[in-house]
């Protein structure tokens, strides 16, 4: 899947996320999270293996975490992923 444009998936509100991708030459993963010194590998994990899925190799996503659970983060990086790559 090839990143096409810069797009956004989610909230900032408490338990949520936002997730903010776009196109770049290489694979950049930026994290920010009230819990990041806590669950910043297990965060990186779960976007990395959407990534993977989705068979992203180029781009750069920055996720802006609340405390979001695994299942918020996949379906939030994924959501955007799959706009980022529409075109029109």
């Amino acid at each position: 899947m090839e990143i096409r444009k810069k797009v956004q998936a989610g909230t900032m509100q408490s338990s949520d996320l936002m997730v903010f991708v776009e196109p770049a030459e290489t694979l950049n993963i930026e994290i920010e999270s009230t819990v990041k010194k806590q669950f910043e590998h297990l965060i990186r994990t779960r976007i990395e293996a959407v990534l993977e899925r989705l068979q992203v190799t180029r781009g750069h996503i920055r996720l802006s975490d609340r405390g979001a659970l695994d299942y918020a983060i996949e379906a939030r990086v994924e959501a955007a992923l799959r706009r980022a790559a529409l075109e029109g």
